[in-house]
């Protein structure tokens, strides 16, 4: 048996022969006008799918010109900031009544909401044994990858897992809309037990709470939590629920349903897509980035040393060499995200509760935000107008709201899952094609080489 040093010998040349031999030269894809990420040229996604659940709304065509708009997030026809709105003067946490919307396509009365969300709180608590024998025995430095794993696990846990009847499979997406915060915050429990050698405190869910209060409830030694914290987490959730069917982990629910596979194996290579630092794992790299722009910057009020600070990020001299200011850009958005907007307000009035030192950091963020723009144009002069999307503020929420940083994209997916589901139902209802690009072939055709004629 080989020793580790010898194994990491034989790895570092495979490496380098899967590196030389991969490659594909760039100018290959402007010759066959390959769609790179199912983009077209003007930056707009590839149309592969028709949906009614949600629209993302960055820009509009007039005249065959692309042109900019205020962002907007439609959730079944319904803008979200209505729906956002109406929970506020209402003093009701929304995201049920949004998964609702989103999973059947028009708003709940009272005693259809009540209902939905009694079950939803029911079927919070894992089946028996779940915990011990899948979360406890098998822990997870990552938190993404022991949902995935919950989400696989589900099925052993189901009696009928294989049945493809819509209303089976709605009952399975209501069930892992429910256990989602649960599996999140069980495996966060045992992280802090296994790998930060901390306390781990299981608690029980409680049926009468919202998704937002139990998750507070399920992370925290004392269970304790404030209104108004459950308030913004609850504004979080909705805001993160439904993106369209082209973000990257709704469309692999489309791709892998498409292949007539269970729940729950598409909603695991969902869970596997948002955990990515491009998609749902970017607003760990936005606090991470501000991490060392805040011990790098002397004063913060001070637009010449935040600016240049940017230039060094963007030129790729400082934070991760990658010249990316994370939670700046968009794939759609480009004036405004709207989920961006109304987080940012609420991030404003939570940091004034918590005192001013959060107050001065809100400033900063709201600084970075006013600057990146112009910093990117300049290094970019042909790249789109950019903004600040949701992930910029959402981490600095999370902060303020005491929710450690390995919960802050299993927070993401706890919201998301709700979209998912929608998706994963309107792909079995109306899709009725499995997904089959192309993919072009570069390599030439080589003659056989016997195996004691090779080098």
């Amino acid at each position: 048996m080989a020793t580790k040093k010898e194994e990491e010998k034989i790895i570092k040349k495979l490496e380098k022969l899967a590196v030389h031999n991969d490659p594909i030269n760039q100018e290959l894809y402007k010759k066959y006008d390959v769609k790179r990420g199912l983009r077209n040229a003007n930056g707009t996604g590839v149309l592969v799918g028709l949906t009614r659940i949600g629209d993302v709304v960055g820009y509009e065509f007039k005249d065959g010109q692309k042109i900019a708009v205020p962002g907007r997030l439609v959730y079944r026809g319904y803008n979200v900031e209505d729906l956002i709105a109406d929970a506020e003067k209402n003093k009701q946490l929304g995201f049920e009544q949004c998964a609702y919307l989103l999973l059947f396509g028009e708003l709940p009365n009272k005693e259809q909401l009540e209902r939905f969300s009694s079950y939803l709180g029911e079927s919070r608590i894992l089946p028996s044994n779940f915990t011990e024998d899948m979360i406890m025995k098998a822990p997870s430095k990552d938190i993404m990858n022991k949902i995935a794993r919950g989400v696989l696990a589900s099925y052993s846990y189901d009696e009928d897992p294989e049945n493809r009847e819509i209303g089976n499979i709605i009952k399975q997406c209501i069930q892992l809309i429910a256990r989602f915060s649960t599996l999140a915050a069980y495996g966060y429990q045992a992280k802090r037990r296994y790998y930060d050698n901390k306390s781990m405190f299981i608690h029980n869910p409680k049926a009468e709470l919202s998704t937002a209060e139990n998750f507070l409830r399920l992370i925290r030694s004392d269970k304790t939590y404030t209104r108004s914290e459950a308030e913004i987490l609850d504004l979080a959730l909705i805001l993160h629920a439904e993106h369209g069917g082209g973000n990257n982990s709704s469309l692999t629910v489309h791709v892998v349903s498409s292949a007539d596979t269970d729940t729950y194996s598409a909603i695991a290579a969902a869970v596997g897509s948002l955990k990515g630092s491009r998609h749902g794992g970017a607003n760990i790299r936005v606090v991470e980035m501000m991490d060392e722009i805040k011990a790098n910057v002397k004063d913060w009020s001070s637009e010449a040393e935040v600016a240049a600070y940017l230039r060094k990020i963007v030129d790729k001299q400082a934070f991760d060499g990658s010249g990316k200011v994370y939670g700046i850009g968009h794939a759609v958005y480009t004036i405004s995200d709207p989920r961006e907007v109304l987080l940012k307000k609420k991030a404003h009035e939570l940091a004034k509760e918590k005192g001013q030192e959060w107050v001065d950091e809100f400033e900063l963020y709201n600084m970075i935000e006013r600057l990146a723009p112009a910093i990117i144009q300049e290094k970019h002069p042909s790249a789109e107008r950019v903004c600040a999307n949701v992930d910029f503020y959402s981490g600095f929420v999370y902060t303020m709201l005491n929710i450690p940083r390995e919960l802050y994209t299993p927070i993401f997916a706890i919201s998301r899952i709700a979209g998912w589901s929608a998706h994963r139902i309107e792909e079995i209802v109306s899709g009725g094609r499995i997904y089959r690009p192309a993919y072009k072939n570069v390599s030439e055709e080589r003659a056989f080489i016997p195996l004691e004629n090779r080098k």
